[in-house]
């Protein structure tokens, strides 16, 4: 799989990030929506997490003009594109946002790719996006010390 991209490469946390417990209670709440980013693939591999929508963030960078770099077009090239055009992205993302007026909060594999994802949602005009902290990988956690049902 790519390597992520560089602390360098991210954008300020500050502000775009939020903790896994509390995006969880946003979303119990019906105040937020938790949007998966990572490629279908990833989603097969690694699993899902429930009551999430998947926009896939590389297709959508592709889709709007954005240049990928190196990382995320191998991450693009590994799986099989999902059938998301322009119209459907904004269309999902307005009826989130402005229609139920929900926070969207990115979540990827680790919490750093949503941060792209959360910045480049609040430059698109969304400025109720966040970041999870920690990702798939932090959801997963959370479900192994959850004690169980």
């Amino acid at each position: 799989m790519a390597n992520p991209p560089s602390e360098e490469q991210l954008p300020e946390r500050e502000g775009l990030e939020i903790s896994l417990p509390a995006a969880l209670e946003l979303c119990k709440l019906g105040l937020g929506t938790m949007i998966d980013i990572r490629q279908a693939f990833e989603i097969e591999l690694k699993g899902a997490v429930p009551d999430t929508v998947h926009i896939p963030l590389m297709e959508v960078k592709q889709l709007l003009g954005h240049a990928l770099n190196e990382n995320e077009q191998d991450t693009l090239d590994a799986g099989a594109p999902t059938e998301i055009d322009v119209r459907g992205f904004f269309k999902m993302i307005n009826k989130l946002h402005h229609g139920h007026d929900h926070i969207l909060l990115c979540l990827c594999n680790s919490g750093r790719r949503s941060l792209h994802a959360a910045h480049m949602l609040r430059e698109l005009g969304y400025p109720k996006a966040l970041s999870v902290a920690g990702g798939f990988q932090a959801w997963k956690k959370l479900q192994a010390a959850a004690p169980p049902a």
